[in-house]
């Protein structure tokens, strides 16, 4: 039976792929500062305790694992990372959690690490437009990121690449594009925003107004959270390609498409009051040319499907 490590196992994407392992067969340990908000684990052990203490590190990684998941991380939505006002918080706890991890891993023969890393690398520069937002893997230099949270990841990036050369381990690296779903964060600040106008319009009555931060001109595209458990398992899987990778769709649409979108899929006809707000960049988009040429694969466009889980779980938090 292979083993798996999980670390940030008490979040949303970690959950995700911890269920995904076990229904592979393998035996899974999960770490995090926290346990599952929304469900239970399936992981076989759930150690909770704080990625940026060494000595918690060392407990949880005490033995060599087939493959190591690292996903911890400060993080969360525009609300959050492109604010300003937690950037020392974001650099310093998410690196920290890295080179403590990174430098355990090896010490115990742990080869195969996957970081997952994010859109938020890519130059600022190339995102200004709205139809055409340039996001090749390539493009993340010369570095330009519009955020602190993605400095710090194009560094730990970096530093699990550099494994890989120092140490011949396997370590590999997928940027994730706006990833959606059941069981993630929906309110409080940190969500993100799929999760939050899904909040807006569960608690709007038909004909209400929500609140949308800035025009609302400004695109993304997004991806469901199965889908991107299985491209993170295609990835690790891949005998010789180690990324950087996208994992993201290539369907992009605006803000304002995306409330028109849940709003039809909840039944509301709702008013959309644009306010200030924080927006990060003016476009963004997964390419997925190096994702299907390396791995002979990309995700689905299937959108709307997705948003349907999504708001009908998110809804009915609402109504608890």
């Amino acid at each position: 039976m292979k083993t798996a490590l999980v670390l940030g196992g008490g979040g949303f994407i970690g959950g995700h792929i911890i269920s995904r392992l076990k229904k592979d067969g393998y035996w899974v340990r999960a770490a995090d500062i926290k346990m599952p908000e929304f469900n239970i684990s399936d992981a076989d052990e759930f150690f909770q305790g704080d990625l940026r203490e060494q000595a918690f590190v060392r407990t949880v990684l005490n033995k060599k694992f087939d493959e190591v998941y690292q996903l911890a991380a400060d993080m969360g939505g525009a609300g959050y990372i492109n604010t300003g006002n937690f950037d020392a918080d974001v650099m310093n706890n998410s690196a920290l959690i890295n080179l403590l991890v990174a430098d355990e891993a090896h010490k115990n023969k742990c080869t195969k690490i996957f970081f997952s890393s994010s859109a938020c690398v890519y130059n600022e520069h190339l995102q200004m437009n709205t139809d055409d937002p340039d996001c090749r893997e390539a493009t993340a230099y010369p570095a330009f990121p519009d955020s602190e949270y993605g400095w710090e990841k194009l560094f730990s990036e970096r530093m699990y690449h550099s494994y890989n050369k120092q140490y011949a381990m396997t370590n590999k690296v997928a940027r994730f594009h706006n990833i959606f779903g059941e069981f993630g964060t929906w309110t409080g600040g940190k969500e993100k925003s799929p999760a939050a106008i899904c909040r807006k319009i569960a608690m709007a009555n038909d004909g209400d107004e929500i609140e949308i931060w800035g025009d609302g001109l400004q695109t993304r595209s997004f991806l469901h959270i199965d889908d991107c458990v299985e491209g993170v398992m295609r990835l690790m899987s891949h005998n010789s390609f180690h990324g950087p990778v996208n994992i993201g769709s290539d369907y992009m649409i605006s803000i304002n498409e995306l409330v028109d979108i849940v709003s039809k899929i909840a039944g509301k006809t709702l008013i959309k009051r644009h306010v200030l707000g924080p927006q990060g960049v003016r476009g963004r988009n997964s390419n997925n040319e190096v994702i299907e040429r390396e791995l002979g694969w990309k995700p689905p466009q299937d959108l709307i499907k997705g948003l349907t889980a999504t708001y009908t779980w998110i809804n009915q938090q609402v109504k608890k």
